[in-house]
């Protein structure tokens, strides 16, 4: 990762240990050997250190009880072998060791009998990049070439092969390595179809249908891609006044160039329905990233009623209700689902997000151009 890179995510006032999860390749390794340089660390991703430890977990504690109390500890890819959590409680209510658990998946971590630590460690999530931690940010970049760290900074020429490589790595490692499940041919049909419905509202039937198993199924297949951050569910906003409203939540990847990677979408170029997509997932990526590392997780949700008025993104209790279209110039006819919502919830703050060149303000509606609506949501001025 480039040193111009600084992320968000601060470790610098963290005073109790941590969980900290992100999918892979988010750049947590890097974020952590680098914030931690001069402390204990354990990755269980190495062979040796992985077995020694899966072995007897009982080696960790001996080995951290020479080390002073109150001394700082990082073990990386924590789900691998959850029974050192038993170590590390035991390390923190005698010692008071403090630690950094980093891992790409908790469902391991919630399994009956796994020691969760009782609260003695907070959470957070590393996301993919963010606009605001990449100087000089290409929007046309980002939506086809995503977020990551190695595939926002790759070339042109090594980009197709990293993101293949990245969603084979990912099959092997967190589903098949796991055993999370027995058909490994029909998961990979199902990511197909989950791409081809990204940003759309979750049908479990329809999908079933098309991966030939039961809805059932198709629900753990959401939870898994969920329990290990490949996923995102955004839920319909509930409050209703007039109209009635959808209450299927939408699914999104963690990543903006995933589902179009799935899908073969090839280069998408601005102008396109494919690029306008894929513009509306990552600015609802930067959203869901702001709201997790600001510890507001649970204040986006999107509005569409029976009759087809929708806004892409409510933000808490309709406080900002905002539209993202990749159009240069936003018309009278862009801006329906906004006064829709306004006429139900009059006190909400009205954004369209556009490729419009400069900011301007349409009765109560604000059009701002995404570079601007960026700058000024992670400058908290937005929400």
């Amino acid at each position: 990762m480039s040193n111009n890179l600084k992320r968000i995510l601060d470790f610098n006032s963290l005073s109790d240990s941590i969980f900290l999860f992100g999918a892979r390749q988010t750049g947590k390794t890097t974020l952590l050997l680098e914030r931690f340089p001069d402390v204990p660390y354990y990755d269980l991703l190495e062979t040796d250190t992985f077995e020694r430890l899966q072995r007897n977990p009982s080696l960790l504690r001996q080995e951290l009880m020479t080390l002073p109390d109150e001394s700082w500890v990082v073990i990386d890819e924590i789900q691998l072998i959850p029974m050192l959590l038993n170590e590390v409680h035991w390390l923190m209510t005698r010692k008071n060791m403090k630690f950094v658990l980093s891992g790409s998946s908790a469902r391991k971590l919630r399994r009956r009998g796994v020691n969760t630590l009782g609260g003695r460690a907070t959470r957070a999530v590393l996301y993919p990049l963010v606009s605001a931690e990449i100087p000089d940010f290409n929007i046309l970049k980002a939506v086809n070439q995503g977020m990551l760290p190695r595939h926002y900074m790759a070339s042109d020429v090594e980009i197709k092969d990293r993101l293949q490589a990245y969603v084979s790595v990912y099959l092997k490692e967190e589903i098949k390595a796991e055993a999370l499940v027995r058909n490994l041919s029909t998961f990979n049909r199902f990511l197909e179809v989950a791409a081809l419905t990204n940003g759309e509202m979750m049908n479990y039937n329809n999908i079933a249908r098309e991966c030939g198993v039961d809805s059932k199924t198709i629900k753990e297949y959401f939870s898994i891609l969920f329990d290990t951050l490949i996923g995102y569910e955004v839920p319909a906003y509930q409050k209703h006044i007039k109209r009635r409203l959808t209450q299927s939540s939408r699914f999104y990847f963690f990543d903006v160039a995933i589902p179009s990677y799935l899908t073969r979408k090839g280069y998408l170029q601005p102008g396109s329905a494919d690029f306008g997509h894929a513009y509306e997932h990552l600015m609802i990526q930067e959203i869901i990233a702001y709201l997790g590392y600001n510890k507001k997780e649970n204040a986006l949700s999107y509005w569409h009623t029976y009759t087809g008025l929708e806004v892409d993104a409510v933000l808490g209790d309709a406080e900002v209700a905002i539209e993202f279209k990749s159009r240069t110039e936003i018309q009278n006819n862009h801006l329906k689902g906004l006064r829709a919502f306004k006429e139900e919830h009059p006190k909400s703050r009205l954004i369209v997000v556009s490729l419009d060149p400069k900011p301007r303000q349409w009765g109560d509606v604000e059009i701002m151009p995404a570079q601007v609506f960026l700058k000024k949501l992670w400058n908290k001025e937005i929400f």
